[in-house]
C-alpha cells in the first residue's frame, strides 16, 4: 500500500480539479449537465487506481486531514449563506419552495430505507441512496461518509459519491422534459403576473458594497468563516452531550447561521460578507471534492449493484412524479410554476448548477422570466442543505 501524506492528497485533489476542468471543456456533454470538474478529474484518477489495485496489486491510501479541513469551511459558508428574512420577503414562492425541499428530503430517505429494508439490508445502508447524495450532492455525501461508516455502512464514502454523480446526471435529464411535459400540454405561455415579485425581490436579494474593497472584503470573509468554525467547535462538544450522532460540522454551520442573522438584525454597521465567504467555500468545495473523489474505492462497490441501482431508479420516478403532482400545484400551476418545477428535479436529485442549467434551457425555448433565477439560488444556496443536513440526522440517529 502507498500512501499520500497531506500534501500530496491536496496536490493530487488539484491534479484532479484541473483534469476535469480540461476534459469538461472538450467533452459538451459533461458541461451541459453540469458535472462538477473535480467530479470529473476525480473519477477519472480513481479509475486509475482502481486498475493499479486491479492488475498490481498496489493500493493507493490517502491522508484526510486537509480534506476534513475544506470540508469544515465549506460547510460554514453554507451556513452564512443562511438569511432568515429572505423567508420572509422572498415572496410565497420560496416559502413553498421550502417546505417543498423539507417534505421531498424526508420522502427520499423514506424511500431508500424503505428498499433496503425489504431487500433484507440494514435500514441505515439506505441513506447512501437518500437524501444524502441527492438533494445534498457530492458536498453532503463525502461529508456524511464518515457518520454512516460509524453506524456501519462499510465504503460510504465510495458509494454516496457514485450514488451523487448518477444524481447529477439524472437532475440535468429529468428537469427540462417534466418542465416541457407541463408546458406543453397545459399550453402555458409568460404572463405579466407571472414576474409580479420579481423587482421587489431582486432589490432584496442585491449585495451592496461595504467601501472595504475587494481584498478586504476577502480577508474579512475568511476572519469570519475562522470565527464561526472556532464557536462550532465549541458548540459541536455541547452536542455531544446529547448523546446523539452529528457530523463533524454541524456545530460550524449552525453559528455561522447565528453569526450571518444577528448581524443582519443588528444596526449601526455591523454586517458579515456572504458573497465572499460563499467564494471561499466553492473554492474549499473544489479542493474537497477533488481529494474525496480521488480516494473512491470502485473495487468494492459491485456486490452492491442491483439494490442500488433499484433505489436509484425509484428516486428519479418519485422525484418525477412528486414534481408533477406536488410541486407544480402547489407553485401555481402556471408558466413560473413549470419553470420552477425544472429547478426543482435539478437541485432535488443533483445541485444548484443543474438546476440553474434546466431554467434556462426551458427558458431559452419558452419564454424567459425571473422569479425563478432569484428563487432557485437562494434555496440552493443556503436552505437545502440546512433543511437536509437536519433531516439526515435526524434519521441517522433514529434508524
Amino acid at each position: 500500500m502507498i500512501v499520500l501524506d497531506q500534501t500530496l492528497a491536496a496536490s493530487l485533489g488539484v491534479v484532479a480539479l484541473l483534469l476535469g476542468r480540461f476534459v469538461n471543456g472538450k467533452v459538451g456533454f459533461l458541461s451541459r449537465i453540469c458535472i462538477p470538474d473535480p467530479v470529473t478529474g476525480g473519477l477519472i484518477v480513481s479509475l486509475l487506481t482502481f486498475a493499479l489495485k486491479s492488475f498490481a496489486g498496489v493500493e493507493i491510501a490517502f491522508d484526510r486531514s486537509i480534506q476534513d479541513i475544506c470540508m469544515l469551511i465549506f460547510f460554514t459558508s453554507v451556513g452564512f449563506q443562511c438569511n432568515l428574512s429572505a423567508i420572509r420577503k422572498g415572496g410565497k414562492p420560496l416559502v413553498v419552495m421550502i417546505v417543498l425541499v423539507g417534505v421531498l428530503v424526508c420522502l427520499q430517505n423514506l424511500l431508500s430505507v424503505g428498499i433496503a429494508s425489504s431487500m433484507g439490508l440494514e435500514p441505515v445502508f439506505g441513506m447512501v441512496a437518500g437524501s444524502i447524495p441527492m438533494c445534498g450532492g457530492h458536498g453532503t455525501a463525502a461529508g456524511f461518509s464518515q457518520l454512516l461508516e460509524s453506524r456501519g455502512v462499510e465504503n460510504a464514502v465510495s458509494i454516496t459519491m457514485a450514488t451523487a454523480t448518477f444524481g447529477l446526471i439524472a437532475g440535468a435529464l429529468v428537469g427540462g422534459p417534466v418542465a416541457k411535459l407541463l408546458i406543453t400540454r397545459r399550453h402555458l405561455t409568460v404572463a405579466p403576473e407571472d414576474d409580479a415579485d420579481s423587482e421587489s425581490a431582486l432589490k432584496f436579494f442585491k449585495e451592496e458594497d461595504d467601501g472595504y474593497g475587494q481584498a478586504g472584503r476577502v480577508t474579512m470573509a475568511a476572519f469570519e468563516i475562522f470565527i464561526a468554525m472556532g464557536l462550532g467547535s465549541l458548540a459541536s462538544k455541547l452536542l455531544s452531550l446529547t448523546g446523539l450522532a452529528f457530523p463533524s460540522y454541524f456545530g460550524a454551520l449552525v453559528c455561522a447561521i447565528a453569526i450571518r442573522n444577528v448581524a443582519d438584525a443588528v444596526h449601526g454597521g455591523v454586517r458579515v460578507h456572504p458573497r465572499e465567504i460563499s467564494r471561499i467555500g466553492a473554492l474549499c468545495l473544489a479542493l474537497f471534492l477533488g481529494m474525496a473523489m480521488c480516494s473512491l474505492r470502485l473495487w468494492e462497490l459491485a456486490g452492491l449493484a442491483l439494490p442500488l441501482c433499484l433505489m436509484l431508479l425509484a428516486q428519479v420516478a418519485m422525484m418525477v412524479v412528486f414534481s408533477i403532482f406536488v410541486a407544480f400545484p402547489l407553485l401555481g400551476r402556471n408558466y413560473t410554476a413549470a419553470v420552477l418545477v425544472s429547478g426543482f428535479c435539478g437541485f432535488g436529485l443533483g445541485a444548484t448548477p443543474n438546476a440553474m442549467a434546466n431554467m434556462s434551457a426551458v427558458c431559452n425555448k419558452f419564454g424567459y422570466v425571473n422569479l425563478p433565477f432569484i428563487v432557485v439560488p437562494v434555496i440552493g444556496a443556503a436552505f437545502v442543505d440546512i433543511i437536509n443536513i437536519t433531516v439526515i440526522s435526524l434519521f441517522v440517529n433514529f434508524l
